[in-house]
C-alpha cells in the first residue's frame, strides 16, 4: 500500500496545512486508537507527550478526541522529549506512544511519531493500517467505553533517572564543566538536570521555551551556540541537543564541534576495549572516512537509507548494537530502544572520563573527508538513472577519486530534487567534481 501521510518519522508538515490540521489529528487520533485497541489485553492506553511548540496544545487536544471517541485511554506527560516517551511506554506497559514533534524543524511546522509498545517505531503494517481508516467516518464507540485522560505524575523524573542508570555506575562527571543547550526544547527540564546529578557543573542555553523559539538559533541544528557559550563560559565541552532531544552535537573547549560520525566514532572505540561491537550501521551519508576506520578496526560496517527508522531496522535485523546518523542520531541499543541525545551524551562522557583524554584525542585518528552537497531541481518522475550525461560525468569522477572518495547520487524524499553529493580529500575537489555532476543535468 502506498502511504499517503506517513514518512520514515511519522506523520508531519506546516500547521494549519494538511495534514497538520485539528480535523486530520482528530481523525488520525481515532484511526490509531481503532487499530491499537485490536488484539490486546484489557483496556488499551497509549502514553502521549509534546514538545515545546505552541501548536501542541491544540493538536493534544485533538489526538485525545480522537483517542477518547475510539475507546483508548490518554496517559498525557506534557513537554517531553521524544525518547523519554519511547522508555515510558514501555515501562508502564502501555499499548502505544504518541509524541506531538517536529524534531528539528522550525516552530510552525509539527508533527506525530508512533511508537509501540516496546518502545520501537510502529512497523509499516500498523501504519499502513492507521492510514487505511483515515477514510472512514469517525464513529464513537458507546458513551460507557469512552476512553479517559490521565496526568502521569513524575514522569520528567523518572526519565531523568532513566538517563542516569544508563552511565557507568563506577564513574562520575565531578570536576567537569558543561554547557548543556536545549534547543528551547522539550529536554530544557531534563537534561541539565541529569548532568548536574551526575557530579558536572551545567550550564545551560536553549532552556527558556515560549512556544515559538523551539531550535531558534540554538540546539544541535546550530552548534555555534553551544561551541561560543562553551568558550565563553570556559567549559570543558559542550552538548547540544535538537527540539525532541533525540539529535547530539557536542563540541570541546576550544569550540571545535563533533557531529554524528565523530561521537560515534568514539562511541565505538570506547565498546571495542570491553569488547562489545560486532557490527556498526550507518547511512548512505555516512562520511566514508567511518567506513574506512571500521575497516581498520576489524568491524563490519553497513549502510542503511537515509533515517535513524532505517538505521535501527538494519541493526536489528543485524542483532548490533550501534548505528548512527552524521547529522547526530546515535543508537546504542544496550543503552536505550531508540535514539536518544541525552544518554547518547552520557556514553560520549563515560568515554572521555574513562580514557581521561579530550575529544580531539578521541577522533585524532578519524579525519573526516570533505563533502560537497548540490541540489538540482528536477522533474518530478525524472528518470535520473537512464540519463547518459550524468551517468559518463559519475563515472568519470569516480575514476578520478579511486579509492579516496565517494559519490552518492538521490532523489529527495520531500521534493523534487536530485542531491548530488561527493566525498573527496580535498574540500575544492569534493567541489569541483560535485558540480560537474550537476552540470551534466543542465
Amino acid at each position: 500500500m502506498a502511504r499517503r501521510y506517513f514518512g520514515t518519522d511519522g506523520v508531519r508538515g506546516r500547521v494549519g496545512d494538511s495534514p497538520i490540521t485539528p480535523e486530520f489529528v482528530m481523525h488520525l487520533g481515532y484511526a490509531a486508537g481503532k487499530v491499537l485497541a485490536k488484539g490486546g489485553r484489557g483496556r488499551p492506553a497509549v502514553l502521549l507527550g509534546k514538545d515545546t511548540r505552541i501548536s501542541g496544545y491544540m493538536l493534544e487536544s485533538a489526538l485525545m478526541a480522537g483517542f477518547c471517541a475510539a475507546g483508548v485511554d490518554i496517559h498525557v506527560t506534557g513537554p517531553l522529549p521524544t525518547p523519554a516517551i519511547a522508555y515510558l511506554t514501555r515501562a508502564l506497559r502501555l499499548s502505544a506512544g504518541v509524541v506531538l514533534s517536529a524534531s528539528h524543524n522550525p516552530f510552525e511546522d509539527n508533527g506525530i511519531k508512533f511508537f509501540s509498545a516496546d518502545g520501537n517505531k510502529l512497523p509499516d503494517e500498523i501504519e499502513e493500517a492507521i492510514e487505511a481508516l483515515l477514510g472512514e467516518p469517525i464513529v464513537c464507540v458507546a458513551s460507557e467505553r469512552l476512553g479517559k485522560a490521565f496526568r502521569v505524575e513524575a514522569a520528567a523524573g523518572r526519565y531523568i533517572e532513566f538517563c542516569k542508570s544508563t552511565f557507568p555506575f563506577a564513574l562520575d562527571l565531578k570536576g567537569l564543566k558543561l554547557v548543556v543547550d536545549c534547543a528551547n526544547g522539550a529536554a530544557y527540564h531534563t537534561a541539565p538536570h541529569v548532568f548536574h546529578e551526575l557530579g558536572a557543573e551545567v550550564v545551560s542555553i536553549g532552556t527558556a521555551p515560549n512556544g515559538v523559539n523551539i531550535n531558534d538559533g540554538v540546539g544541535a541544528v546550530y552548534p555555534a551556540a553551544m561551541a561560543a557559550a562553551v568558550q565563553k563560559a570556559g567549559a570543558d565541552l559542550g552538548i547540544s541537543l535538537d527540539g525532541d532531544a533525540d539529535r547530539l552535537i557536542m563540541s570541546d573547549a576550544a569550540g571545535r564541534s563533533y557531529d554524528g560520525d565523530e561521537l560515534l566514532y568514539v562511541l565505538i572505540n570506547d565498546r571495542l576495549r570491553e569488547g562489545q561491537v560486532s557490527g556498526v550501521a550507518g547511512t548512505l551519508m555516512t562520511n566514508y572516512a567511518f567506513e574506512q576506520a571500521m575497516a581498520r578496526c576489524g568491524v563490519p560496517f553497513e549502510r542503511a537509507k537515509v533515517g535513524d527508522r532505517y538505521v535501527l531496522e538494519l541493526l536489528q535485523q543485524r542483532g548490533w548494537m550501534f548505528g548512527g546518523e552524521n547529522s547526530g542520531h546515535l543508537l546504542a541499543l544496550d543503552c536505550h530502544s531508540t535514539g536518544d541525545g541525552t544518554i547518547s551524551a552520557l556514553q560520549i562522557l563515560a568515554a572521555v572520563v574513562r580514557s581521561g583524554k579530550t575529544l580531539a584525542e578521541l577522533t585524532s585518528e578519524l579525519t573526516l573527508l570533505p563533502q560537497k552537497m548540490i541540489n538540482v531541481r528536477v522533474e518530478r518522475g525524472f528518470d535520473w538513472q537512464s540519463h547518459q550525461g550524468l551517468a559518463a560525468a559519475s563515472a568519470s569522477a569516480e575514476r578520478e577519486l579511486g579509492r579516496s572518495g565517494r559519490i552518492l547520487i538521490r532523489p529527495s524524499g520531500t521534493e523534487p530534487v536530485l542531491r548530488v553529493m561527493v566525498e573527496a580529500g580535498t574540500a575544492e575537489q569534493a567541489s569541483r567534481l560535485a558540480q560537474s555532476i550537476a552540470d551534466s543535468l543542465q
